[in-house]
């Protein structure tokens, strides 16, 4: 591991921890640059959890970095609790079964 693969780690790291919901995706949440981080911000807005954004197109260590953090090689990527949920098409699966609802549990409601 080079010195900003190491510094991108520690920086996704503080970040995953830093709330109880965290979404890496691409743009920020008013203005989503994908259409999977669209769907993904629009199932946490539905579900009316607070949650951090994080955009990875403004950091290219944290767009390749969070990829080798949580071995998953797509984006949006969802935390909750410190733990890795999953991207987008994981995300809707969980929220049509009613699974999503219960990890998310304990986050605080948007304000």
């Amino acid at each position: 591991m080079t010195d900003i693969d190491t510094d991108a780690t520690a920086r996704i790291d503080a970040l995953v921890k830093a709330s109880p919901v965290v979404l890496f995706m691409k743009g920020t949440a008013l203005f989503p640059q994908c259409g999977f981080s669209s769907r993904a911000v629009a199932i946490l807005q539905h579900l009316d959890v607070e949650f951090e954004t994080v955009d990875v197109l403004q950091d290219q260590g944290i767009r390749q970095g969070i990829k080798a953090y949580s071995d998953w090689p797509t984006i949006p990527q969802l935390y909750a609790h410190g733990e890795f949920v999953g991207g987008s098409d994981i995300m809707m699966e969980m929220y049509e079964s009613g699974e999503l609802q219960d990890v998310l549990g304990g986050a605080a409601p948007a304000q």
